[in-house]
């Protein structure tokens, strides 16, 4: 899985997070999860909360195959107030 590459979505808590996927297994990847660890920055900098959240991963994999999805990962509106924003800074995933 490549590093997650971060992009701006249309609220300030949200944004665009694209990850590659690489099976190098000999079986193709069926099922799986994408977990994301959304951090919610101040306007310092001060880095306030962590916010985990998991979607599906793009499956079927094929084996060898690599394939890149765009997830929109959000935390609840009340957490950032005007002048935070949030940063995905982790990403991991586990696949069958």
């Amino acid at each position: 899985m490549s590093a997650p590459q971060r992009a701006p979505a249309d609220k300030r808590w949200c944004e665009k997070v694209t990850v590659e996927f690489r099976n190098t297994g000999g079986s193709p990847a069926r099922s799986g999860t994408i977990s994301f660890a959304t951090h919610i920055i101040g306007a310092l900098g001060v880095d306030w909360a962590t916010i985990r959240s998991s979607q599906s991963l793009p499956t079927p994999i094929a084996a060898g195959a690599t394939r890149s999805e765009t997830y929109t990962v959000c935390v609840e509106s009340w957490r950032v107030p005007l002048g935070m924003r949030v940063e995905t800074q982790d990403v991991s995933a586990v696949w069958e």
